[in-house]
Order: C-alpha cells, then structure tokens, then sequence
C-alpha cells in the first residue's frame, strides 16, 4: 500500500515521533499539479524547498550545444534545493518528465523544525548524505559500458520505487521515454534503442506498456555490478 513518500523515505534514518510526524505533513499539505515537460522550478525564491510527492522528475542541465543531460532522477519523496540558498547553487533546473505532485516548502520553517526536533534533524542529514552519495555513484555509472549503465539505471530505481511502495520484487512502472533514459546516460538516442534491445535479447529485462519488468534481479544485478548499500535506505548507522 502506497503512503507518504516523504515519511517513508525519512522514517529510514530512523524513526520520527508521532509528533515530528505530524509537523512534516502539516508542511506538505497544500500541493500543486505540474504538467509533464515543464521545469518544477519557474521563480528563482531562495526561502523554497521543492518537494516531489507523485510522478516522475528529473535534476538536469541543457548544455550551451544544445543536448540535455540528466544527471539524477527525483521520485515521490525527494527534495530539491534544500541546500541551494542563491544562483550559485541552481545551476541544475528541476523538470517534469511526467505530471507531478509539488510541494512549495518554506525553507525557514523546515529549518525551524530542523532545530526543534531531532528525529527531523537527523533525517534531513540523512537526505545529504544520501543524495552525495548518489551522486558519486553516476559519476562512477558513467565509465560503464551503455549496456551496464541502464542495467545500474533500472536496479536502482527498482529499489528506490520499492522503499515507497511503487514497485513489487521484480517490476515497476517507467512512465519515461526512451530519450529520458539516453539523456540519463549521456548516449544518443538511437544508441538506447540498440542497448534496450541489448537487454530484452539477453532475457535480462522486459519493458511494455510502462512496464519494467527484471525476470530475474540476481543476474541483472550482477550483470551491473550494482549494490544498493550507495542508497543509504538501512539509515545513518549508529
């Protein structure tokens, strides 16, 4: 059963009082609807947090020749610019891939919270750390072949579907385009149709109709070298 991203994500730093629970879900009350293919984020206002509660978005950058380039993707329960206070920190633009449910959070009052309670505290350090952590782990994606690195692609956002209840053992939905998943890699977008169907012919995946399916997860892990322990979801540590 799906719940509140944000809680689900959070609560795997450790568990949040009823009471820091409650004060999370008071900041994400109001919600507003972003069609897909248009940036999250339109005004430059340093006192927001941009929280993704439905759909799928992506963190990207448009390079001055033209081509775009994905460098993570954000899910249901994902924060944006939490850390970006001015231009300096925004050099990456927030769009929708598809429509997504927002949060407009106000920066002083999750900063309040971050103050009051420490169970919000340490979750919020578990959000940087984590999204660090992640992002070390595309760098070092990107020097695997193509067919490897959608193989990596695919195990991680299995995994991180499964932590909110968007995904069963072996499959989740992928309401993305090819072109997505070629701008996340950094290949063309004839060259992902090639390694697709790299992967079909191999029996490592099936996609239809929005629908990955991983007939059998051991082999396709290994086959991207993929660990999970980079996504941080067993929490802070002692």
């Amino acid at each position: 059963m799906v719940g509140d991203p944000f809680l689900q994500k959070l609560e795997r730093a450790g568990e949040l009082s009823d009471e820091e629970q409650a004060e999370l879900q008071a900041l994400t009350f109001n919600r507003r609807a972003v069609p897909a293919r248009s940036d999250i984020v339109t005004d430059d206002v340093a006192d927001r947090v941009y929280l993704v509660m439905g759909g799928f978005a992506c963190r990207y950058k448009t390079l001055q020749s033209g081509p775009r380039r994905i460098v993570s993707f954000v899910l249901p329960g994902d924060l944006c610019y939490m850390h970006d206070t001015g231009p300096f920190g925004r050099d990456l633009r927030v769009g929708a891939l598809t429509p997504c449910s927002v949060v407009d959070l106000s920066r002083s009052e999750l900063t309040e919270l971050i103050g009051l309670y420490p169970g919000i505290s340490r979750a919020i350090w578990w959000v940087t750390l984590r999204e660090l952590s992640r992002a070390r782990e595309w760098i070092v994606n990107d020097t695997r072949p193509a067919d490897k690195r959608l193989a990596h692609t695919l195990c991680e956002l299995l995994v991180c579907l499964q932590v909110i209840g968007l995904a069963d053992e072996h499959s989740f939905e992928l309401p993305v385009s090819q072109a997505d998943l070629a701008d996340a890699l950094g290949i063309s977008h004839v060259h992902i149709n090639r390694v697709l169907q790299g992967l079909r012919t191999n029996g490592l995946i099936t996609w239809s109709n929005d629908l990955v399916t991983i007939p059998d997860l051991r082999q396709l892990k290994a086959f991207a070298e993929f660990d999970p322990a980079y996504l941080c979801f067993d929490g802070c540590g002692p």
